[in-house]
């Protein structure tokens, strides 16, 4: 899926999140968002997944833009998308397998296709064995990479990852990161992740759009 931003500002009251600001990542591609807190980087998420509109300019997924789309086409961008939250965002009453299965219902995946569906994530990610836990039960890389299982398991062409290692020791971000470039090469996702740990910028080829005060200060290639 490809995402362009042309000319995009948001303001919240008198705040200016962004300020005028344009970018198109291609299909396929895999992109950091980095810059420090306030700088703008989950405001751009948000408008992607459409949960907020901005206050000028325009946003194209998949060449659908979205001043123009009606509510069937967002929906559709949005069943495409697979999202990755620093805070988890789990049911905790709920197991591995039925926060993963939940997603399926949601989009109407077919009832005798879920089960099979959610074991080939948990494969993907290494955690079948913790299906039948709740989260309370789980490790932070455990939790993380369960809610990569639950994005991934909407078979998306696009992925936003919100600093998903913000909560990770060394460790479990890295084994993360290699995750996502592995699905990004193999399944030829589009992989949009936000982060302002510099060490993760330094380590891992991709290009990065570094905000700072709502404006993109510079970009480098992958």
């Amino acid at each position: 899926m490809n995402v362009v931003f042309e000319s995009v500002s948001k303001n919240y009251g008198l705040i200016n999140a962004l300020k005028d600001i344009s970018f198109t990542i291609n299909k396929g591609e895999f992109v950091f968002i980095a810059g420090p807190s306030g700088s703008g980087k989950s405001t751009i998420l948000k408008l992607i997944l459409h949960q907020i509109i901005p206050s000028s300019g325009r946003i194209l997924l998949d060449n659908v833009d979205f001043s123009k789309a009606k509510k069937p086409e967002i929906d559709k961008l949005r069943r495409q998308t697979g999202v990755i939250f620093q805070d988890y965002q789990l049911i905790p009453d709920k197991t591995v397998e039925e926060n993963i299965s939940l997603v399926l219902d949601i989009i109407n995946f077919l009832p005798d296709q879920i089960t099979s569906r959610v074991d080939e994530v948990l494969n993907k990610v290494n955690l079948s064995s913790r299906r039948f836990l709740f989260p309370s039960q789980l490790s932070g890389g455990e939790l993380q990479r369960t809610t990569l299982a639950r994005a991934l398991a909407v078979s998306p062409k696009l992925i936003l990852a919100d600093e998903p290692t913000g909560n990770l020791d060394v460790e479990n971000s890295w084994h993360l990161l290699k995750l996502l470039k592995d699905i990004n090469r193999q399944d030829q996702a589009t992989i949009i992740m936000t982060t302002h740990n510099p060490d993760i910028l330094h380590s891992f080829p991709g290009r990065i759009i570094y905000l700072r005060n709502g404006k993109i200060e510079k970009e480098t290639p992958a």
